[in-house]
């Protein structure tokens, strides 16, 4: 038997990951397909597999159990991590590329002068906006009333 909250939560990421190609699209006019599989942008996919759990779970298990506190305490986090740290690392590694970049033109204009290039650029999109955040909770919230309502067992409460 396969645990519908995970599937629901499962549903929301690639839900999500699958809404980027064509979101990016309607933005820049280039079909980006690695947005498939990359973070950041919109919708958050984190947002939107903790969000659709927790919909699940409340709306399968009620606001006031556990069950529902614990998911709620966890996308809370999760949500938060996002536009936090996640959002500030990669504004980090924005200007540590940046950085990189004008030593090794400076490398070339001084003889003498060494710095080794990095063989690869730091990732640079690793977090989201705010924005981004919301919509992945809204299609989080979405997918886990649809998952509710086409669970067959829905009517019980387990």
């Amino acid at each position: 038997m396969i645990n519908r909250a995970i599937t629901t939560a499962l549903v929301g990421i690639g839900a999500a990951q699958f809404l980027k190609v064509p979101l990016h699209y309607v933005e820049t006019g280039i079909w980006d397909w690695k947005k498939l599989y990359g973070s950041g942008d919109m919708p958050s996919s984190h947002s939107s597999a903790v969000t659709s759990l927790t919909t699940y779970v409340a709306l399968k298990k009620g606001i006031p159990s556990i069950d529902f506190g614990i998911s709620s305490i966890f996308s809370i986090i999760v949500m938060y991590d996002a536009m936090g740290i996640r959002w500030q690392a990669g504004e980090i590694a924005i200007a540590v590329n940046d950085i990189n970049e004008q030593m090794e033109k400076l490398a070339h204009e001084h003889p003498g002068f060494y710095h080794r290039k990095r063989e690869k650029e730091l990732k640079e999109m690793l977090g989201h906006l705010p924005i981004e955040v919301a919509g992945g909770a809204i299609l989080g919230v979405a997918i886990g009333a649809l998952s509710y309502l086409t669970d067959k067992k829905s009517k019980k409460h387990s």
